[in-house]
């Protein structure tokens, strides 16, 4: 069996927000270029991303969002829904593969077709909440994901970890009041989206840090706070909001991750998977906009995803 499964669409790369948005196709590309500049793609296993239904949308956000949001997409050039966030022609397929995608990783991993699973998918998802687009995310695709597992495969426990520079606000919003799903986050504060530090219920996991925070802080926090929470959750699969723009190199935050602190954490994930008496971990892509250090970065995950 193939250790990990890779994930992602071409209609990924077809939502457009625009010249010079840090949120764009390039992304995808850069990841795609290193990875088989590394020899990688010898050892994945290879899926198209499905379209994800709008049943499986819906057990994570509101139907009337979904209907605004579909009813929202242009014929032609661009439609803003904030100053951030824009929708082009394509940029609903794009949202629904990229869910769809997480989707099919759930399935693949909790059927032990493979042991875990990384979405390249694009646009991102953790910052869409139950009813509202922002932050470059109109459906969240770890949610989306993660409600799968508990409706549809049945688990009574599953855990999402955030590394992200962002908090995820979208991810707490949807599962505030669902103690199946531990939120286990890390997050540059104050910062976008200014939230996830006041007051959160006792299965999220937040952990907001100053700006300038490099490696050796993070793995404390991932050692001293994260893993112990999650040990005591016992989650039955676990879910990442995959962000790698908490790199030094990347001017979009101002944490100092480099890529032995991304092949760290992922081990200490898979680490925590296996003591919880399974391997099943579902990897899906969100920030990371210096297109060298995300790609870089991205590789070093899979690699520890994959035991290479």
């Amino acid at each position: 069996m193939t250790t990990t499964a890779f994930i992602t669409h071409r209609d990924c790369w077809l939502h457009d927000m625009g010249a010079h948005h840090p949120e764009c196709p390039d992304r995808l590309a850069a990841i795609n270029d290193r990875l088989i500049a590394a020899g990688l793609d010898l050892y994945l296993s290879f899926y198209d991303a499905p379209l994800a239904t709008a049943e499986q949308v819906v057990r994570a956000h509101a139907q009337s969002y979904f209907d605004e949001l579909q009813a929202s997409v242009p014929e032609h050039g661009i439609r803003h829904l904030d100053p951030d966030t824009a929708m082009s022609p394509n940029t609903m397929k794009a949202a629904l593969r990229s869910a769809g995608a997480g989707v099919l990783a759930t399935d693949l991993v909790l059927k032990g077709e493979v042991e875990n699973a990384f979405c390249a998918v694009r646009p991102p998802g953790h910052h869409a909440e139950h009813g509202k687009a922002m932050g470059f995310c109109f459906i969240n695709n770890v949610a989306v994901a993660a409600r799968h597992a508990t409706e549809v495969h049945g688990l009574e426990r599953v855990a999402i970890i955030d590394f992200d520079v962002h908090h995820g606000n979208g991810t707490e919003d949807i599962f505030r009041n669902d103690p199946r799903v531990m939120m286990a986050s890390i997050f540059q504060h104050p910062f976008y989206p200014y939230s996830g530090a006041d007051n959160p219920p006792a299965h999220m996991c937040n952990v907001p840090v100053p700006a300038g925070t490099r490696g050796d802080a993070f793995r404390q926090v991932v050692s001293d706070i994260w893993i112990p929470n999650l040990r005591n959750h016992n989650p039955q699969a676990i879910f990442i909001s995959a962000g790698f723009d908490a790199h030094y190199e990347d001017d979009m935050g101002s944490l100092g991750l480099v890529e032995s602190d991304y092949i760290w954490v992922t081990q200490q994930i898979k680490a925590l998977a296996e003591d919880c008496g399974h391997k099943r971990i579902v990897s899906i892509l969100e920030g990371g906009y210096s297109l060298s250090s995300l790609a870089r970065s991205v590789v070093s995950h899979i690699k520890a995803l994959a035991d290479l």
